[in-house]
């Protein structure tokens, strides 16, 4: 299973990757394992002002639809158009070309709550 050690996790499945005060957001790779083929993203929140925890969207797979939530409040900068054109991508590259949304930071101290990769590790055992 692969956790990058230079993002920051939720115990929902949620990666986030900090640069300055700008994140970008996907789901792990073990999200993507659980889910199985993805066929679809329906993300449609670009402009809006989300809190903590709220979901900004859903990932459809053969099997199940599953919601995805803000790891931290922000303002949704970017949603990734290639999700949402060749959704297989979270399965190949969840942490590289499968990211969901690019947020502006609202409340930088949220980070602090968040699990590191050997935390995240941890959830999953």
């Amino acid at each position: 299973m692969n956790i990058p050690t230079n993002l920051k996790y939720t115990e929902s499945h949620e990666w986030i990757k900090v640069d300055g005060n700008e994140a970008v957001i996907g789901i792990t790779d073990y999200a993507q394992s659980q889910l199985g083929d993805i066929v679809f993203v329906d993300i449609d929140c670009e402009g809006e002002t989300l809190e903590k925890d709220e979901t900004f969207g859903s990932i459809e797979a053969v099997k199940t639809v599953a919601d995805v939530n803000m790891p931290i409040g922000g303002t949704v900068l970017e949603v990734n158009p290639k999700v949402q054109d060749a959704s297989d991508v979270l399965n190949s590259d969840p942490y590289g070309e499968g990211w969901l949304i690019k947020i502006q930071i609202t409340n930088p101290a949220e980070l602090d709550e968040l699990l590191d990769a050997a935390a995240y590790q941890e959830i999953l055992h």
